[in-house]
């Protein structure tokens, strides 16, 4: 009995002893530098970021899906300073719950993670130097969550059609497939580069419509990759291009010890529910991001047609990919891999 409950606290030690040491860290800084004034101006991001930080971890949509809408559309916050406040804290929040699903022994794909990262690290630069310049934010907001719900509605219909099959792992996976997600990671790192998140979805919408990939595989992979990508593109402008705002710093700072907890208790409550669990809180976030930027920008004139137009190209996209992919699946023989029924 003293065993057991010997090797529980120390287990429960090794869990928790990475945030701890954040912790630790950002209360030295916070003491020192004599900052607890930014909760008295900030407070607001600190709330946003507790259920910021829980979709982070329990969804492919990063704690930036959140935050940048929030912070741009509600709060009318430069929307550089909100993709550099979303890479800093999912630097933090998603690395944190990244180390849970390790520790914890939570199911990943492996190829999946490893090439769309490698595609994920020269995505982020180059989106950041050639497109972000470019960019419209109500434009480049409207794509972003009509394109998902697109992809929501369609993924709502293969996983309403009886018998289809979803696999945990992929196998004999050949060069095209592995050149495919290192490109399918530089695209959706592009997204990253813009709005703070973006590859995670982007490489979940791939992954669970060519392979079949199940959902509660898909989203701590997910969760893995949007960290690791957020640390490459946090220390790009950090370091690198130097252009990380005092705003987004302080914000960071105030969002610190929330997103330590809520990121990785995202991560532990998805992966204890159901695939259809998992499925529907996927259908809610991106459902709740498209009603609220909506709502908020109000869409007329031509971004009202650009918004129409990105959503008919992309229900047709994605239903035409689904076709060619999906549906097939359903046949005798495939999927490869170890399956499961819906």
């Amino acid at each position: 009995m003293d065993t057991d409950k010997k090797d529980r606290r120390e287990a429960l030690i090794a869990s928790i002893l990475p945030m701890a040491v954040i912790f630790l860290v950002w209360l030295a800084y916070m003491i020192y530098h004599n900052k607890w004034y930014i909760f008295k101006e900030d407070w607001y991001m600190s709330i946003t970021m507790i259920f910021g930080s829980f979709v982070a971890g329990a969804s492919s949509e990063g704690g930036g899906a959140v935050a940048f809408p929030v912070m741009t559309l509600l709060y009318h916050i430069p929307p550089a300073v909100a993709r550099n406040f979303s890479l800093a804290i999912q630097s933090i929040g998603m690395t944190s719950a990244a180390y849970v699903i390790f520790r914890k022994r939570i199911l990943i794909e492996k190829n999946y993670l490893f090439y769309a990262s490698i595609g994920g690290v020269f995505g982020v630069v180059f989106g950041t130097y050639f497109i972000v310049p470019h960019i419209k934010p109500a434009y480049a907001k409207m794509m972003f969550v009509t394109f998902w719900l697109s992809f929501a509605i369609i993924l709502y219909y293969i996983n309403h059609i009886k018998n289809r099959k979803v696999v945990d792992t992929l196998e004999h996976i050949g060069i095209s497939d592995k050149i495919a997600m290192v490109v399918v990671g530089f695209l959706g790192s592009n997204l990253t580069a813009i709005f703070g998140s973006g590859i995670d979805i982007f490489t979940f919408a791939y992954m669970t419509m060519k392979y079949q990939l199940s959902e509660k595989v898909a989203t701590p992979t997910s969760v893995v990759l949007m960290g690791f990508n957020s640390v490459v593109g946090f220390l790009l402008h950090y370091f690198v291009i130097q252009d990380f705002q005092p705003e987004a710093f302080n914000f960071w700072l105030a969002c610190i010890p929330v997103v330590i907890v809520g990121a990785p208790l995202g991560a532990f409550f998805i992966s204890t529910q159901t695939r259809k669990f998992v499925i529907y809180f996927l259908y809610t976030v991106i459902v709740a991001q498209f009603i609220g930027a909506v709502y908020i920008l109000k869409p007329m004139g031509e971004l009202l047609a650009f918004t129409v137009a990105v959503f008919v190209g992309g229900i047709s996209f994605f239903f035409i990919f689904a076709r060619k992919r999906v549906l097939p699946a359903l046949e005798p023989n495939e999927p490869q891999g170890n399956t499961e029924n819906q």
